[in-house]
């Protein structure tokens, strides 16, 4: 049953709802079929139902979640899962608190859920440090692989699935589309963490990408969100066309406001995992 949930998350770059939606009611199946798993719902139909518990764990603020959430719970919707009727949805916020994961994760292991549901390579990794045995779910990762968390892609083996983004088409497509919209475009500045899980691989499939298109790559190290500004003030120096934001430690919504500010003269592209 594990070896075959693992899909490939394939793009993570679009702002289209549908998109998402579907994403994320994947991500709802793969849950779904671990708590029916763990929870022997089929086996034991003539016991007293038991009410599935998902943990949910996130680095965000209940705010910066809030149409993540609301899409999760759509998908689990969609599958026939209701919150507060047959299923019941444990959140714990670190609210961009990255240091606080790890007592999180083990407030929802003590909590005895029957399956955890991450994001990234960090909210992954602190759970998985604090259980072997609950089913983890991540919602996206740029190389479980390559970080540990599963074997590989067809057999991820241990008690981590989920959806990955690892795509070096992404960073083409990303690219491709930039051009299309700046025809003249020569010169792109890449935002990104170089302290992030996944930035290093990323970057290097921009790179390669950047050949093909004959276009010029500034890579523009964002540590806090503080270096935002700073950033794009260095795009502008390094005369940028366009703004790709490959991972920064920042909210998309404050994101789109620093966009909207001050900056409307460049087109952005950035994920939204």
């Amino acid at each position: 049953m594990h070896n075959t949930l693992l899909k490939r998350f394939l793009n993570s770059c679009s702002d289209n709802r549908k998109s998402k939606i579907e994403n994320l009611k994947w991500l709802g199946l793969s849950v779904i079929a671990f708590v029916l798993v763990v929870t022997g719902a089929a086996a034991e139909a003539q016991q007293p139902a038991k009410v599935p518990r998902i943990g949910y764990l996130t680095g965000a603020t209940p705010d910066g979640q809030s149409a993540r959430i609301e899409s999760f719970r759509q998908g689990l919707r969609e599958l026939g899962y209701v919150e507060g009727k047959n299923i019941v949805i444990e959140y714990r916020y670190a609210e961009l608190k990255p240091d606080r994961l790890p007592a999180l994760a083990v407030e929802l292991v003590r909590l005895k859920v029957d399956v955890i549901v991450t994001g990234g390579s960090g909210l992954t990794r602190a759970t998985k440090n604090a259980t072997n045995m609950i089913p983890i779910v991540m919602s996206h990762d740029t190389d479980p692989v390559a970080n540990g968390f599963v074997a590989s892609l067809a057999r991820p083996g241990g008690n981590i699935t989920g959806l990955s983004n690892l795509a070096p088409e992404i960073s083409g497509k990303q690219l491709e589309l930039l051009k299309e919209i700046v025809p003249k475009l020569s010169r792109v500045a890449v935002l990104g963490t170089s302290t992030a899980s996944g930035t290093a691989h990323k970057l290097r499939e921009t790179e390669l990408a950047a050949g093909a298109f004959t276009v010029k790559l500034q890579f523009l190290d964002v540590l806090s969100s503080n270096d935002i500004e700073t950033a794009f003030r260095a795009a502008g120096k390094g005369r940028a066309d366009a703004v790709l934001v490959l991972r920064v430690p920042i909210e998309h919504r404050l994101l789109n406001l620093q966009l909207k500010a001050g900056f409307q003269r460049y087109t952005a592209i950035h994920n939204t995992s």
